[in-house]
Order: C-alpha cells, then structure tokens, then sequence
C-alpha cells in the first residue's frame, strides 16, 4: 500500500524576504520607499509570467500595512466602477491589462486625484505600458508613471534558490538534478518550486530518495499529463 503523505508546512509568508532579488535590487528599494506613510507617487511594474511581480505587490502591500497605510489592493479583473481607493492610502492594481471599461475610467480618475488625496499607485501589467492594450488617456498616464521590469532570475540564481529550499526541507538533491530541470521543465521559479514539492511528496510516499530516475519520471509524467488538455 502507498503510503500518502500529508503535508503541514506553514504556507510561506509573502515579503520581501522571501522573493529572490536577483537584478532588482533598485526596484526593491523603490517599493520599499513606496510602501511608507507620506510616499506619494505612481509606479508601474511588469514582467512575464512567473517573473514574480504579483509576489512583489503583495509584499509592498504587506509592508505599507505595517506602517499604518490604508492599502487598496485589486485585481484589474475584479475591479470596476467603484474603485475608490482611500486619501492616503495605497492603491495596488494587479494585470492592469484586464481592467474593465469602467474600472479604467475610475484608475483614469485616481491618476487625476492622487496628488490631491496623497494616493500612492502601484500598478502591475504583462508588458511595458506601450504594450498595454488599454483607453489611450490611461495608457498615457500609466506611461508617465516611474516603471521598472521585473528582472529575471540567473540559471544559478534559480538552481542556487532551488538548492537552498531543498536544504532548509532536509531534502538531498544534488545540483544535476536542478540541471536537468532547467533543461526539461518549465524553466520558471514558482515552477521550479511546484516541482520541488512534488518531488518531496513523491519521494516520501513512496520511500524513494531524490535520484535523476525519479526526477525524470516526474517530468515526463507532468508532460503526458498536459499534453492530454
């Protein structure tokens, strides 16, 4: 009988502490500096898909919190009309690319106001706010916003971090095994770290140590399995 494995592990808090700098040292210390009580600006963040830009709002979120700032966080396909963000306050608008037509009418009147009200905006998008297909005026206005790209991760900076967690889970895996990885699956950190928890359960269930024949196994099993959708 396989033996299933139930897994306890405190969900990792979402902070600055725990996203992989990498290239972005100056975009860090910006959003920290956005995060603060009398900060008053608009900053437009994007990077590709797994790049980690929503972690990075969620962080800042989470810090201007603990400072005592009122924060507004939404995702552009749950906001509307009503976006009402506090006088103050933080605003964080997340894919900004799936706003409404209302809803960017609003965002189009928070940029008008925040001098006003002392509203701070972090927005976050796929592309660089030209790419962004979004009312001409609003794309204007988010175009005009200090913008960062979320840099991507080394080779080593994703193997070193993948080394690392494995570690700090007493799990052995040896460096050829985050080699293939990177050469076979998808190259991304949260995907990366999806594997690392399969690799971790599997492993526990069925009595297995962390070998290049299980990983393989995993790897080909995860592709038979998308390629049927």
């Amino acid at each position: 009988m396989r033996q299933l494995v139930l897994d306890i592990r405190p969900e990792e808090a979402v902070s600055f502490d725990t996203f992989v700098v990498g290239d972005n040292a100056e975009l860090i210390a910006r959003l920290h500096a956005l995060a603060e009580p009398d900060a008053c600006e608009a900053l437009y963040v994007w990077g590709v898909q797994g790049s980690g830009r929503s972690h990075l709002l969620r962080a800042t979120a989470s810090l201007a919190q603990s400072q005592g700032r009122v924060v507004y966080f939404i995702k552009g396909s749950d906001a509307g009309e009503d976006l009402d963000p506090p006088s103050g306050g933080l605003l964080v608008v997340d894919d900004l690319e799936d706003l409404a037509e209302d809803a960017q009418i609003a965002l189009f009147r928070a940029f008008n106001n925040a001098r006003l009200m002392g509203l701070s905006m972090l927005l976050s998008g796929g592309t660089p706010p030209l790419g962004l297909h979004l009312r001409e005026d609003l794309r204007t206005r988010v175009g005009q916003s200090l913008t960062y790209q979320v840099r991507s991760l080394s080779e080593n900076d994703k193997a070193d971090t993948f080394l690392r967690m494995a570690a700090a889970r007493g799990m052995k895996v040896e460096r050829e095994i985050v080699d293939y990885l990177l050469r076979h699956s998808d190259r991304d950190l949260p995907s990366l770290l999806k594997m690392l928890d399969e690799l971790d359960r599997v492993s526990l269930e069925q009595k297995r140590p962390i070998t290049l024949p299980l990983v393989r196994e995993l790897v080909h099993a995860q592709a038979e399995l998308e390629g049927m959708f």
